[in-house]
This record gives C-alpha cells, sequence and structure tokens, in this order.
C-alpha cells in the first residue's frame, strides 16, 4: 500500500470512531471499483462516514435524501424546452459526481430505486434517450434504517446484488464512544468538517490501478468459487449467491490485500470480505428463518467448513 492511502486511512480512523472494520472495508470497495449498502440505526454517523472519505480523497459529493415522491429525473436529470432559444436543454441530475450518497434508500419505490441500476452496473445515464457517461471514479454508498419499515420499500435483489458490500453499522465501543462526545462538546469535532484532501482523484486512480495488479492465485480462485458454490449446495440457504457474488468476493480480496500492504490475496482475505460480500445476495430458508439464525452465521458455518487452500 502506498502512502496516500496509508494516510488517507490513518486520517479517516481517527475522525469515524469506533468503526475501524467498516471503514476499511468502505474504502476496499472504492478501491474495488464498487458500491456499499450501509445498514445501520439512526444516529450512527452513516452520512458522517461517506462525506468524511469524499473530503479525504477530493472528490465530489452529492447527497440525495431518498423519499416516497421522489422521482428518477430527480436523480438522473431531465430535458426542459429553452423558449428563449427554442431548444432543448439537459439539466444533469445529482448522480454526475464522484460520490453519490443515496439516503435511506428504501424511502422511495422500486420505479426510483431502479434509476441508479444503470449507473451502477455501466457507469452512464440516459436521459430522454441521450447516453451521458459518468465520472472514472464514481460509486454509490447506499443507507437503510434496519429499525423502522413503516413507509418503506425494500429493495429489490436485483438491485441488492449490484453493491459489492452490504455493511451493518452498530454502535462504537463505550471508549469511543466518549471520544466522539467530548470531541462534540468541546467543539474540536466541528473543526474538522472541513478536512484538507489526502490525495487527488489521479492518485486514486493510479491506487485502483495497483489494486488490480495485486495477484489472485488459482488456488484462491478455486476458494472464491468453493464459498460461492456451497451457498447454492446447502439446505439452510433457499436462493445462493451468483456469479457476479464470486467476482465481488474476488475483486474485493484484491483491494483488502492492498491496504492490508501486501500483493497478494490470502484465504483470510477472503474470509474478511465473504460476509458483508454475501450477507445481501443470499436468502435463508424458511427453517432457517424460524428458528433465528441469521444470514451472517450461516456464512461464518459455510466458510469455516470449506478446506484452506496452502
Amino acid at each position: 500500500m502506498n502512502g496516500e492511502v496509508t494516510n488517507l486511512l490513518d486520517t479517516y480512523e481517527q475522525r469515524i470512531r469506533g468503526q475501524q472494520t467498516n471503514i476499511k472495508l468502505l474504502l476496499a470497495s472504492v478501491l474495488a471499483g464498487g458500491h456499499v449498502l450501509i445498514e445501520g440505526v439512526p444516529g450512527t454517523g452513516k452520512t458522517q462516514m461517506v462525506r468524511t472519505l469524499a473530503n479525504l480523497f477530493g472528490g465530489a459529493f452529492n447527497r440525495i435524501q431518498f423519499t416516497p415522491d421522489l422521482l428518477p429525473s430527480d436523480i438522473t436529470g431531465s430535458t426542459i424546452y429553452n423558449m428563449k432559444e427554442s431548444t432543448f436543454q439537459t439539466l444533469k441530475g445529482p448522480i454526475f459526481t464522484n460520490i453519490l450518497l443515496a439516503d435511506e434508500i428504501n424511502r422511495t419505490p422500486a420505479k426510483t430505486q431502479a434509476a441508479l441500476l444503470e449507473a451502477m452496473e455501466e457507469q452512464q445515464v440516459t436521459i430522454q434517450g441521450e447516453t451521458y457517461p459518468l465520472a472514472d471514479v464514481f460509486f454509490v454508498v447506499a443507507t437503510q434504517n434496519p429499525v423502522e419499515y413503516e413507509g418503506t420499500y425494500p429493495l429489490p435483489e436485483a438491485q441488492q446484488d449490484r453493491f459489492l458490500f452490504k455493511l451493518h453499522v452498530d454502535f462504537p465501543s463505550l471508549e469511543e464512544e466518549t471520544i466522539v462526545l467530548k470531541q462534540v462538546m468541546t467543539g474540536s469535532f466541528g473543526e474538522k468538517n472541513n478536512l484538507e484532501p489526502v490525495m487527488d482523484l489521479e492518485t486514486f486512480k493510479n491506487c485502483r490501478q495497483q489494486v488490480e495488479q495485486v495477484t489472485l492465485s488459482d488456488d484462491i480462485l478455486d476458494y472464491v468459487m468453493q464459498v460461492v458454490r456451497k451457498t447454492r449446495e446447502t439446505e439452510s440457504i433457499r436462493f445462493g449467491a451468483s456469479t457476479r457474488a464470486a467476482i465481488s468476493i474476488a475483486r474485493a480480496a484484491r483491494a483488502w490485500a492492498y491496504i492490508e500492504g501486501r500483493e497478494y490475496a490470502t484465504p483470510d482475505d477472503i474470509k474478511v470480505v465473504a460476509k458483508p460480500a454475501l450477507r445481501h445476495r443470499i436468502q435463508l430458508s424458511p427453517q432457517m428463518e424460524l428458528e433465528g439464525s441469521t444470514v451472517d452465521q450461516i456464512i461464518e458455518e459455510l466458510v469455516g467448513a470449506i478446506p484452506i487452500p496452502r
């Protein structure tokens, strides 16, 4: 890992307390060119986590508050008629940015949620039949609230599959939460709101290219496939993971290895990224749900049962 990424991660960890694993996973997803779905109760710093990352690498940041009356054109943009010049003019929406925060994405109907699908998969947007490319560095971070479902619209499986990771943001430890409280009450937290970038977008692109050079041996790729195939063969899971899931795990393992300062991925990297890469892509059988099992527990059992390559 180069010095710029080390500096970025160190600054990031100082800024966002109690979420060290999640911010490393978020950074890994970005380095791998993926999108992230973050689930957590209100007030746990989900928005701040995303805004801080955008500030640190100098990327443009836009936030959309998803509501029931939000329209697809409010995200992608629209075409209007300019009466003065007698021409049609395209107004690009907030999706034309580097980091897009889709806040409480499950509060808008599926029609509006689907406006993100083309952008997330093909990195382009179609407005009135005209296709517009998005920025080279573009990723979506969507949030949703797991404790309040009234007036919400669950994300379709096809859309969840577009996310590289699904992260669970929980409350920080007592020590970390106390530090946050003291920072806010003394005003030192506010002084950090305007963070100076630690790298520019060109440097970030170079880091992505370095991630692609991380070695994935045939044994590691076989290990990834065994994990994914196992999700389709167990009775505990009703719907197993797709081929896209295998690709996501491999890409994420590369980025995690890069953050750890290695030029090759190991089975431990696969274990780290398997849970966030799979938890939104598989569905438990009714029997497992009745028994109170969780997706994370089943993933741990599956991965633990597969022989580790040497």
